[in-house]
């Protein structure tokens, strides 16, 4: 590839926004660092009228085309109009999508624009997580009002397992222990009751359950954390918030943190329907 003091042009076509592209065009032209390149791009075409228009200024501009294309009728006229006016273009995604399709034995969707909305759903993903930490055991109550979730409960009934588990749905969870001694955040009575789940369990599995969590921080089992009265005082304490905001909620003894998680996730999306219908 002859290079000049414009840089080679190089066209950059997609039905979505072309990223893909563009860094395997970067890429490759990373190697041939004694020429000049000048990268466009012609995102979202949906149409043979763009393709034409792209075409002939190709043409005129002596450029190469590099395509994403997953829409097989715009993929197969952009190649057959490049070849027909002698245009250099190379298909990013047809090969590799040729080949699932041989090895899987099923056609692709044909959907532009899936690649970045998995790159979204990734970093709601990790936004999520880094709110269920920065949110974790009441630590900022300013974060109540702008959770999706908030779990209210004593201490080891599975608050922050569950918010980790949600987070990794793209739930934004902060989470509230309930101490006799300590007053609820202001927040936590500001928020809308759908939003907010109260955990309760079993006297005797919480007390089984902060036993064991003593011995493994090498603790005496007598202590007052794991005292049966004292696990009564702090679910008496922790019903009476619970019934005084008007949430929902749910008992978590023998259930796993995936259970409990799922029956909130089914909570949140008869919510969703609800709203939507109104």
């Amino acid at each position: 590839m002859q290079g000049n003091q414009q840089g080679q042009l190089i066209y950059v076509v997609s039905d979505s926004i072309g990223e893909t592209a563009e860094l395997v065009v970067r890429a490759g032209a990373s190697q041939f660092d004694r020429f000049l390149f000048d990268v466009q791009k012609y995102p979202y075409i949906e149409d043979k009228e763009s393709i034409d228009e792209i075409i002939a200024s190709a043409k005129e501009s002596r450029a190469m085309i590099v395509f994403t294309l997953v829409i097989p009728e715009l993929n197969a006229y952009i190649t057959k109009q490049a070849a027909l006016h002698g245009i250099p273009a190379l298909d990013v995604m047809g090969p590799l999508m040729n080949t699932l399709q041989g090895m899987l034995k099923e056609p692709p969707t044909g959907k532009p624009g899936l690649v970045r909305r998995l790159d979204e759903e990734y970093f709601r993903k990790v936004d999520a997580i880094e709110f269920a930490v920065k949110y974790d055991d009441g630590r900022d109550p300013r974060g109540l009002l702008r959770a999706d979730v908030v779990l209210i409960g004593v201490s080891r009934t599975s608050k922050t397992p569950l918010s980790m588990y949600l987070a990794n749905k793209r739930l934004k969870v902060a989470n509230v222990p309930l101490v006799p001694e300590v007053e609820p955040p202001e927040e936590l009575f500001q928020l809308p009751i759908e939003r907010c789940i109260g955990l309760t369990i079993n006297p005797e599995q919480l007390n089984g359950i902060r036993t064991e969590r003593l011995k493994a921080l090498g603790l005496t089992a007598q202590a007052n954390y794991a005292n049966l009265e004292r696990i009564a005082e702090e679910l008496a304490y922790s019903k009476r918030i619970i019934e005084r905001l008007g949430c929902t909620v749910i008992d978590v003894s023998n259930k796993a943190v995936e259970e409990t998680a799922n029956i909130i996730l089914e909570m949140i999306r008869k919510n969703n329907l609800r709203t939507e219908r109104k």
